[in-house]
């Protein structure tokens, strides 16, 4: 993110081996407010929506992503 600021759209995994998804979005925030990120996580739970968006997401989607979903999700902040 830092090598490419003109990056638009992050697609964010929760799960990640060395630093998981939320930790890097709150990175990300200080020094990038304006980038749309949206997490993405196979392991669906209850709360893990409030969780994206307290950590600075804009938006949150669960796999197997349909795709339909995440071009509405795209076109939500992006326009059509």
């Amino acid at each position: 993110m830092r090598s490419n600021p003109d990056i638009d759209l992050i697609l964010m995994d929760v799960k990640m081996p060395e630093i998981d998804g939320y930790e890097a979005v709150r990175q990300i925030r200080m020094f990038n407010k304006d980038v749309i990120i949206i997490a993405q996580t196979a392991f669906a739970l209850t709360g893990d929506r409030e969780k994206a968006l307290e950590a600075g997401c804009n938006d949150y989607i669960s796999k197997p992503i349909e795709n339909k979903l995440l071009v509405e999700l795209i076109q939500k902040y992006f326009g059509k």
